[in-house]
């Protein structure tokens, strides 16, 4: 049994049952969570991110109109599918990540110069260049 830990970010702009949503769905792509996987209570999900139970409630169930999970009357929200694509590669999840960034990084407003320069930055800065010899 998998376990899912939401980190909520209140300044994202993005409302927090999309948060929950889109970290569910993030780690149905990795494989983090599978099927049959029980998802958090909401009183777990609030004693953890000081969410309301009624927002995690709310993310529960747009997962559950998406044929993602299954609510079941006093046992749980359960994981019905997974995102895992069958020939992903070993650099899929890398890939996932990265994609859910720079969709980030659009609704933060930033433009393609912008990342490409935010980006080069990192890269340089966790993959410096060889000196010239």
């Amino acid at each position: 049994m998998s376990v899912v830990v939401f980190r909520i970010d209140r300044r994202s702009g993005v409302a927090t049952y999309l948060q929950i949503v889109r970290q569910v769905e993030q780690a149905l792509r990795m494989g983090a969570l599978v099927e049959g996987d029980r998802l958090p209570t909401a009183a777990q999900v609030a004693a953890t991110t000081k969410v309301n139970p009624n927002t995690t409630l709310k993310a529960y169930r747009e997962l559950e109109r998406a044929g993602l999970a299954e609510v079941r009357q006093g046992a749980g929200t359960f994981i019905t599918r997974t995102l895992v694509e069958p020939d992903s590669g070993a650099g899929w999840p890398l890939r996932t990540a990265l994609n859910d960034w720079l969709h980030l990084a659009r609704e933060e407003g930033l433009g393609g110069d912008e990342v490409r320069a935010l980006f080069r930055s990192s890269l340089e800065t966790v993959y410096p260049a060889a000196p010239d010899s």
